[in-house]
């Protein structure tokens, strides 16, 4: 338990930003899931449609610094190439 009071403003910090990039994980964790759902019922436009909305949540978490950057370029390549195939 921290004792000085810039101790104490650290840890509410830090379980500020664990609550908000859990957030944004979990949020782009279930537009991947749709995404791969929509690929496997070979539904190409509604895969489309939900990459364009993955690709955005990436990107922003990127930019946030919840996410590495190679981690959402890979992350949009695979799914990318599993559109592309059908």
């Amino acid at each position: 338990m921290p004792n000085l009071k810039n101790a104490k403003k650290a840890v509410r910090k830090a379980d500020a930003r664990t609550t908000k990039n859990r957030q944004v994980k979990d949020r782009i964790a279930r537009w991947l899931k749709k995404t791969n759902l929509t690929i496997a019922a070979k539904n190409k436009e509604e895969s489309v449609k939900s990459f364009t909305m993955l690709t955005k949540l990436l990107d922003k978490a990127v930019k946030e610094n919840v996410i590495e950057a190679n981690k959402a370029s890979r992350q949009k390549s695979r799914v990318q190439t599993k559109i592309n195939a059908l």
